[in-house]
């Protein structure tokens, strides 16, 4: 059982994160933990898991939890035995077997006799086997740490798991293996991921807004389509309130100009009559009150319901309003853009890929770069771009307009503010208020033009990318995406993959998600090994 009671979390400038924050995981339960960039997700997990104290509240469960975090730097000065914490017990267990067999041996062992073979087992199913325990952390890729992790699971036996993103740096064996642990383990689980793969494999949702946490009792498809409920509801109340200011408006008007034709009728008739000039200014004044007071009740009335329509627009989900407008590439479908002839890179005979490669891109192409951790993904994409040049074999390229997504955003350049980077993109040299607009339609409104873009997260980073290619108005021949979704969250996924879905033209990509890959329609893969 794990539990947390109303935690809030106040960062040291003082600014609150979330507050009154409750949930419950019952034993053996699997749940997600969801929610936007920026809503504290990972700050909760390490509150749950021990790492960090809240600034109110309180945390109850049976046992210590085992926790994978998100980021590994914290770990590159030790060694793998270290960041696993059993080289002390390790130690112990071979001061025994040597015949040391000290009480201070004995406590530290404590009885765990298959410690060793535990560690083999758990490293050898992780396909680390040939990783030495007492090898630095920094030697090891992104991926390998995260599985050192995860076979820490094994290793320790813990009762309840904490995870935070753990298939960022996974290729697609590795995200098998964890897909199966998940599907069969018998731990109690909390886990924080855009992985729509791993999440339907989760249930409950625990979603992280701005009123808390909310339970969804489902999997991840479960969740959306309730999610998708609750939006068409909030977009029926914007529009209801919508069409109730454009009423309150307009009988505003007509009220108004009604009394003032009555207005205008009773001073024409007391004219006529010959009313004396003292009295005609009385009426008048006392018609001018009138007129005001009537302005003011409506005033009031149609502020009021203006504040409606903010606070149910505010409600709306991230990013529902967003517009994108993606015009398909001019290039006739079939146009070869790359040829390679039995290509390979390296140095001497150091080649980096197994087999040499062969392929053509052609326009209107969708296709996928495939292959595990350090097999040369990258480098293949490189080197189709003319940025490398291969060491065996022969490559071709016609002349075409790309646009290189990595997983770092790096279009955006972190010198600029976010209103410059805009602007180095208005190639037709569209007014300030005309780029502004823009700006605002990707949810960046005036609080963030002069925000630089060195502080932006990846998700806000990758929605002004694609505002800057809204902007400059040029349609690319070549998509070009580098594990373009390991930094975002789910809603910014599904903005990137509605941007992609929509362009028409030749979209190659390098991603470990297979949902993505399945809904921006990637027909081909050139296998890596």
């Amino acid at each position: 059982m794990l539990s947390a009671h109303n935690i809030t979390y106040i960062h040291p400038d003082r600014d609150v994160l979330f507050e009154n924050i409750s949930l419950s995981v019952t034993s053996r339960e699997k749940a997600a933990l969801t929610g936007n960039n920026g809503t504290g997700k990972s700050t909760l997990l390490k509150i749950l898991a021990g790492v960090l104290q809240p600034s109110h509240g309180a945390v109850h469960c049976d046992e210590q939890p085992y926790y994978i975090p998100q980021h590994f730097g914290q770990y590159n000065d030790l060694t793998l035995a270290q960041a696993l914490k059993i080289e002390d017990k390790l130690a112990a267990l071979y001061a025994i077997l040597r015949g040391n067999a000290t009480e201070e041996n004995l406590a530290l062992l404590a009885d765990d006799w298959t410690l060793e073979e535990r560690v083999s087992e758990a490293l050898a199913h992780w396909n680390l086997q040939e990783f030495n325990l007492t090898q630095p952390m920094e030697t090891l890729s992104g991926g390998e740490k995260t599985k050192v992790f995860l076979a820490g699971i094994r290793i320790h036996e813990p009762d309840i798991v904490l995870l935070d993103e753990p298939t960022n740096h996974l290729d697609v064996a590795s995200r098998k293996l964890l897909y199966d642990y998940v599907s069969t383990c018998s731990e109690t689980l909390v886990v924080v991921s855009h992985d729509r793969f791993l999440l339907n494999l989760l249930n409950p949702m625990l979603d992280l807004g701005r009123n808390g946490i909310s339970v969804y009792g489902g999997n991840y498809d479960f969740f959306k389509e309730q999610k998708e409920v609750e939006q068409a509801a909030l977009f029926q109340t914007l529009h209801s309130k919508q069409t109730a200011l454009r009423k309150a408006v307009q009988t505003d008007r007509e009220t108004i100009e009604r009394k003032q034709k009555l207005d205008a009728r009773g001073k024409k008739k007391q004219i006529k009559m010959g009313t004396p000039k003292v009295m005609m200014n009385t009426l008048r004044n006392r018609a001018e009150n009138a007129t005001a007071r009537l302005k003011d009740i409506h005033t009031e009335k149609i502020a009021h319901i203006s504040e409606e329509v903010a606070q149910a627009r505010q409600a709306l989900p991230f990013g529902s309003t967003m517009r994108l407008d993606f015009k398909s590439s001019e290039l006739q479908r079939g146009k070869v853009f790359v040829t390679a002839q039995n290509i390979n890179v390296g140095f001497g005979e150091n080649l980096l890929f197994k087999n040499v490669l062969s392929f053509e891109i052609r326009s209107g192409d969708r296709l996928s770069i495939r292959g595990g951790n350090g097999s040369g993904k990258t480098t293949l994409l490189k080197t189709m771009l003319g940025m490398m040049e291969p060491s065996v074999g022969t490559i071709s390229r016609a002349k075409f307009r790309h646009v290189y997504i990595d997983q770092d955003y790096s279009l955006i350049k972190n010198g600029l503010t976010v209103y410059e980077q805009a602007q180095s993109y208005n190639l037709d040299g569209l007014e300030e208020h005309e780029v502004k607009l823009r700006l605002n339609r990707f949810l960046f409104g005036s609080t963030f033009w002069e925000k630089p873009c060195s502080t932006l997260s990846g998700g806000e980073k990758m929605r002004l990318m694609l505002c800057c290619l809204m902007l400059s108005n040029r349609a690319p021949d070549l998509f070009v995406l580098d594990e373009p979704t390991n930094n975002l969250d789910i809603q910014n996924i599904q903005i990137l993959t509605s941007a992609i879905a929509e362009y028409k033209g030749t979209v190659l990509v390098v991603s470990h998600d297979s949902t993505f890959l399945e809904e921006i329609d990637v027909e081909s893969a050139i296998e890596l090994g």
